[in-house]
């Protein structure tokens, strides 16, 4: 187990100085917002120094997103034009998960999920059944378990196999832009858990 004191030098040793905004999940960086007047264009975002393994944006960026576009990510680089470093579901955050493919259900202490709530898997194998990236949505809410159905209050999806170990869940808000507009990006937190 790391002291708090490695978790704070890995996290501000991460290096991310710009954040995207993506229409669709992508382990590489693809799917990223493009046009607009004013035109879409990545942002700088500054970060204070991590304490207690955590390391808070200190800045929230504001995108122009052109008309017609749907926000669900938000990307992190370590540049205007540098290396991609990975990306976070849009209003959400991350949640590490237990399924029993037996009974379809996920299991995750005091999530806070509603049925009818969106959430997303992704950053390794998701559970067999569902797709990387793909939005779910709640149901059988309880305080600590779910299950996921492709449409709202539809038919709990047959979870068939086990995800992969860095596989997590989150909450995501779909940002839709019917004319151009902007989206602020508030209240990042990174975090390195025991």
């Amino acid at each position: 187990m790391y002291t708090d004191l490695a978790r704070n030098n890995m996290l501000d040793g991460i290096g991310a100085t710009h954040l995207s905004a993506h229409t669709a999940y992508s382990a590489t960086g693809a799917n990223e917002v493009t046009g607009g007047s004013p035109a879409y264009a990545r942002k700088a975002v500054t970060y204070s120094a991590a304490a207690s393994a955590a390391k808070v944006a200190s800045t929230n960026p504001v995108f122009d997103i052109p008309a017609g576009t749907t926000v669900r990510f938000i990307g992190f680089w370590t540049g205007l034009a540098g290396s991609f470093l990975g990306m976070i579901a849009n209003g959400g955050s991350e949640n590490e998960f237990k399924v029993d493919p037996a009974t379809d259900v996920f299991t995750v202490p005091a999530h806070g999920y509603a049925d009818t709530q969106k959430v997303v898997f992704y950053g390794d194998t998701v559970p067999a059944g569902l797709t990387e990236g793909t939005v779910y949505f709640v149901r059988d809410s309880t305080t600590n378990t779910f299950k996921v159905a492709a449409t709202s209050g539809g038919t709990a999806i047959d979870i068939t196999g086990e995800p992969g170990r860095k596989c997590v869940v989150s909450a995501i808000v779909e940002e839709a832009f019917g004319a151009q507009g902007t989206l602020t990006v508030n209240s990042q937190t990174h975090r390195l858990d025991a």
